[in-house]
């Protein structure tokens, strides 16, 4: 091993927050020499990404990093909510915070989506039984709703501002059918665990880095609150598998889309999620997670108070090619699926597979649409020619 992977790495610690490397040879008799407690607090300060690449430079750096409580810390800080003992117990039960990292650090990206085209797209079958669409009940049983949990981690401009768990999914307890056949729904701020201390409300502020907003009139023509919100907000929605042992982030991070003063003019619309494979499950082979946010302003400056933003949704649900809500049944089986997809580190990598469903969705409507005007005229066409013949005969 090269000596300067010592000094590699204490430049690396000191600069490791801007990720920025730099390489420099000292003289250091040998890496053994160097006390442990030197390197661990040295990684300790390192995030996860450039804690891995040291990982690679030698056997001794490889060995010191594989430490849990390095990764406990790099999960720490990327995700507050695994500062919960109850969270802390899960993850140490699924792998370990390294596991846990690697796991949830990629976002889940397909790119069978690139391939497929609307022409390919196959519609359900007609003489498809009721146990057919819906799935098999007795495999969806064993896929237990209970046996999934829900981290999620808000922020803004790169601070913190919400951290909740979600065990289980809500109302899916009972096997009266009525989860399993009705639109898969989580609405997050009304199931999720609350602090002793806290109302469970989440407010954004002046403080936490919003622009200050005269009025709405103001904003309705500058759009400046907007821009900072898309700009500002990340969210990373983990789901965890208890008997699985895995975990897979939902969420694409930075947002992909929305809509401003809509439906009321005070709401903000801003939506997150993944193209999440659905082979063998239904015909279009790929769904969408839609992970809605959804914010309020509360105060403006016009009220004599600082501007204030407070959250009133948070939601997940799967739509698949036709904007068709998933199932319960279905849904289990998609998030079950997703857990072991593929995943990339590469955030345009994500992106390109968004847009392209976006794409592809968009031109099959295009095409459902032109088959149902013609269809349309047909319809006209007919009845033109029937009232015609109707008339010619009775003249």
């Amino acid at each position: 091993m090269q000596i300067s992977s010592f000094v590699f790495l204490f430049e690396l610690c000191l600069l490791g927050s801007q990720r920025f490397l730099t390489m420099s040879v000292a003289p250091v008799e040998g890496i053994p020499a160097l006390s442990s407690d030197l390197f661990y607090d040295i990684f300790r300060r390192l995030d996860g990404a450039t804690l891995a690449s040291a990982a690679c430079t030698c056997a001794t750096l490889c060995s010191i990093s594989k430490e849990e409580s390095l990764w406990e810390n790099v999960c720490s800080s990327m995700w507050p909510s695994t500062n919960r003992e109850d969270v802390k117990s899960l993850i140490s039960s699924i792998g370990g915070f390294r596991k846990f990292y690697a796991d949830c650090f990629p976002i889940v990206v397909n790119k069978e989506v690139v391939e497929y085209q609307p022409n390919n797209y196959h519609e359900y079958p007609d003489n498809w039984t009721e146990a057919e669409y819906y799935g098999d009940m007795n495999e969806s049983e064993n896929i237990c709703p209970s046996d999934f949990v829900s981290i999620i981690d808000i922020r803004f401009k790169g601070k913190p501002v919400c951290s909740k768990v979600l065990w289980g999914i809500p109302n899916a307890n009972s096997y009266d059918g009525w989860f399993y056949n009705c639109p898969f729904r989580i609405d997050f701020l009304t199931y999720a665990d609350r602090d002793d201390n806290n109302d469970g409300s989440v407010h954004l502020s002046v403080s936490d880095g919003l622009p200050h907003i005269s009025s709405m009139e103001r904003e309705r023509k500058d759009g400046k609150l907007w821009r900072e919100l898309c700009e500002g907000l990340q969210l990373s929605w983990i789901i965890v598998n208890k008997k699985m042992k895995q975990a897979a982030n939902l969420a694409s991070w930075s947002p992909l889309g929305g809509q401003r003063h809509w439906p009321t003019d005070r709401d903000f619309v801003i939506r997150f999620g993944s193209v999440l494979p659905a082979k063998d499950i239904l015909p279009c082979q790929v769904v969408e997670c839609i992970l809605i946010m959804k914010f309020r302003v509360v105060h403006t400056e016009e009220e004599g108070v600082q501007t204030t933003l407070k959250l009133t949704e948070l939601s997940m649900q799967l739509e698949d090619m036709e904007g068709a809500h998933v199932n319960g049944r279905n849904s289990l089986h998609i998030l079950k699926d997703a857990l072991s997809s593929r995943r990339s580190k590469n955030y345009g990598e994500v992106l390109e597979s968004c847009h392209m469903y976006s794409k592809v969705q968009n031109e099959l409507k295009e095409e459902k649409m032109r088959n149902e005007s013609r269809l349309d005229r047909l319809c006209i066409l007919s009845g033109i020619a029937a009232f015609m013949t109707f008339w010619y005969c009775v003249l």
